[in-house]
């Protein structure tokens, strides 16, 4: 596994991270504990550094695996969590205070002394612009309960709003084959300032896998089902901001013409994302240990060709992104 630093100031982190959602069990089909120790357990003994979770998901079952995990294990993981989308805060009940209680729960679930990154979690616009949730980060910065801080955001506008904030370590963003506005401006303006970039959804909630078809079902607890449509929150955090079909007509076009002989879907989606020097790391979940050991292949295969890169961008800005929904 090859690493990356997370900004210029920042840690090292394994290119390919582990996305920590799906061990929340509150959405798709339940990971149960075992099978979720498992998986974290063979992130880290495959090269994996760095576990990205939310005091959010599962209502802290994520954390609190995570904890548990921690104290049974010799390997170095890095943490990030983050703040912003809990019923205390969203949407509009944001303090100092209730920063603070969020902080100490994710540092008694994750049972660590400091958070080695805490993200404020898409929280409202307002906030990015009016800057003093920053100036509370920096006091628990000072204070040694965050060792670092970052933003997870849903739009270039946003994260260009986040790159204005001394400290910011980095940002974490939707960024994949499907979703590529952010190559032009967001990327180089964060390199310039050593701002690190942590991909999340790197395979458009699974679309990017070429393993849907028209048929493809999901559990009706499952974000692929109920928020399609951006029902439920920001429609880009579901197949990257694309109707379904339309995904999938995509999918097809990349395997038929673009796709590489002996590469698979997977590997070409993620393979995309780390030939941007930009990139930190991607943070692509797991809900089995198989998945785990095909993520992290990816991180030792060689760059996709320029000719590769040039199809998928001309595909990108002929066709798919006139059908990309939501803010982005």
């Amino acid at each position: 596994m090859k690493t990356r630093k997370l900004g210029s100031e920042g840690f090292d982190v394994s290119e390919v991270a582990l996305g920590c959602w799906q061990l929340g069990a509150d959405w798709g089909t339940s990971i149960k504990k075992e099978a979720g120790l498992a998986i974290l357990e063979a992130a880290a003994n495959n090269g994996i550094t760095f576990f990205d979770t939310a005091d959010v998901y599962g209502n802290g079952r994520s954390e609190t695996l995570i904890g548990e995990f921690l104290n049974n294990t010799d390997k170095k993981i890095q943490i990030a969590t983050k703040f912003g989308r809990a019923g205390d805060a969203y949407p509009d009940k944001y303090s100092k205070d209730v920063l603070r209680k969020s902080v100490e729960g994710s540092l008694k679930r994750l049972d660590v002394d400091a958070i080695d990154l805490l993200q404020l979690h898409c929280v409202p616009e307002s906030l990015l612009l009016e800057g003093y949730i920053f100036d509370w980060l920096r006091d628990l910065k000072q204070e040694g309960l965050i060792k670092n801080f970052g933003a997870s955001v849903e739009t270039v506008e946003q994260g260009l709003m986040c790159l204005k904030q001394e400290e910011i370590l980095s940002l974490q963003v939707i960024y994949n084959v499907f979703r590529q506005k952010l190559t032009k401006e967001l990327l180089p303006q964060a390199e310039k300032k050593g701002v690190g970039i942590i991909v999340r959804l790197p395979l458009a909630s699974g679309l990017l896998t070429g393993k849907f078809n028209k048929n493809t079902t999901f559990p009706e607890n499952d974000h692929r089902n109920y928020n399609r449509n951006g029902d439920a929150f920001n429609v880009g955090e579901t197949f990257a901001g694309l109707p379904f079909d339309k995904g999938l007509e995509f999918v097809d076009t990349i395997s038929n013409t673009i796709l590489p002989q002996g590469v698979s879907m997977v590997e070409l989606a993620l393979r995309w994302i780390l030939d941007h020097q930009a990139v930190s790391c991607i943070i692509p979940g797991a809900s089995s240990t198989k998945q785990v050991l095909s993520n992290v292949d990816v991180s030792n295969l060689q760059p996709l060709s320029i000719e590769t890169h040039t199809s998928l961008s001309k595909l990108y800005s002929e066709d798919i992104h006139q059908c990309i929904r939501g803010v982005y």
